[in-house]
């Protein structure tokens, strides 16, 4: 892995800086208990009701927040840190807590909500602005919620999602544990542990030709891959992944996008570029020569990265997310 220049933390942050603060379009996954239920994104979410969804919203804060640290140079670090200021006050960090207390959604956003809450949740804990414990404070009572729930809903999956969309298990497990890891918090990594040794360890032959599905924006055996290979040590790693998927140079290839104004198409592009950010980590956990996945990996971030800006909020408001992936990682 890279990690972000300059050049690129001014690219990718300005995507978030549109739309942090654009309710409109907005696509709207809300558990509703009746007619007066129906409320406009920002009164139903007082932080997060930008950038097209919840969850594209909150990995959007997490870009801006990554992007600010490494670089608090940017030029548009003031109107950014503007922003943090008149979103992340505790009024409406209680506000996002409470939408998730309500009866009824106890799946809502899950796991991949949630876990770009938690990685957000971490990146402001590294940061060393004089505001960011203030402003993750803001953001405690939804966090511990979500501590507090990721335990029980490993206990009750009995049987991981491999999709390669928002439901994929490992990726909203790969969130929680750099979370854990970056904040020392006890319980989730023993978790995430046991459960990927219950439900992963003993898998074999993955099917890598029948990816990509055409929305994908995951590769369900990578980010499983890039999963355990947080969890092992090295040696054992490298005999599961030979087991796993023995032949993932000859396998992986980048996706074409047809039509990036197409909102469920333009997915492909977030999948190139996180699996160039999968194959970079896997072959970090690998003993020796891994050229083949490095090679990989720079062939799928050449063949989305130069696509941020297509024009199209359907892509826009999102995808730089998975080019800081790509360049650097979530350990960035």
């Amino acid at each position: 892995m890279t990690t972000l220049t300059l050049a690129q933390a001014e690219r990718f942050a300005a995507l978030p800086l549109r739309n942090l603060a654009t309710e409109y379009p907005n696509s709207l996954a809300h558990f509703a208990h009746g007619p007066d239920d129906m409320q406009p994104p920002h009164k139903l979410h007082p932080i997060f009701w930008g950038s097209y969804d919840w969850h594209s919203c909150v990995h959007g804060w997490w870009l801006l927040t990554r992007c600010l640290r490494r670089h608090p140079d940017l030029a548009a670090a003031p109107q950014a840190l503007a922003l943090y200021a008149r979103f992340f006050t505790p009024e409406a960090g209680a506000g996002e807590a409470a939408y998730l207390d309500a009866p009824g959604r106890g799946t809502w956003q899950r796991p991949y909500g949630w876990g770009w809450l938690l990685a957000l949740s971490a990146e402001l804990a590294l940061w060393d602005h004089p505001q960011a414990a203030s402003w993750r404070a803001a953001l405690r009572p939804l966090e511990q919620r979500i501590v507090a729930r990721f335990p029980a809903y490993m206990d009750k999956l009995t049987y991981p999602i491999r999709v390669g969309t928002h439901f994929n298990t490992a990726f909203g497990l790969l969130l929680a544990l750099h979370y854990a890891r970056i904040t020392d918090e006890p319980t989730l990594t023993p978790a995430i542990a046991a459960y990927a040794e219950r439900v992963f360890r003993a898998d074999v032959d993955y099917p890598a030709h029948y990816e990509p599905n055409g929305d994908d924006f995951l590769s369900g055996g990578l980010v499983e891959a890039l999963l355990i290979a947080e969890l092992m040590p090295q040696t054992d790693f490298a005999a599961w992944w030979n087991r796993f998927l023995p032949n993932a140079t000859t396998v992986f290839r980048p996706a074409i996008v047809a039509d990036r104004a197409d909102a469920k198409g333009v997915h492909l592009d977030g999948l190139n570029l996180s699996r160039a950010w999968c194959l970079r980590g896997i072959a970090d956990g690998l003993p020796g020569d891994q050229s083949g996945l490095l090679q990989s990996a720079a062939a799928h971030e050449a063949a989305s990265l130069p696509f941020l800006e297509s024009g199209d909020y359907g892509g826009e408001h999102w995808l730089a997310t998975y080019a800081a992936l790509a360049v650097e990682g979530l350990d960035g």
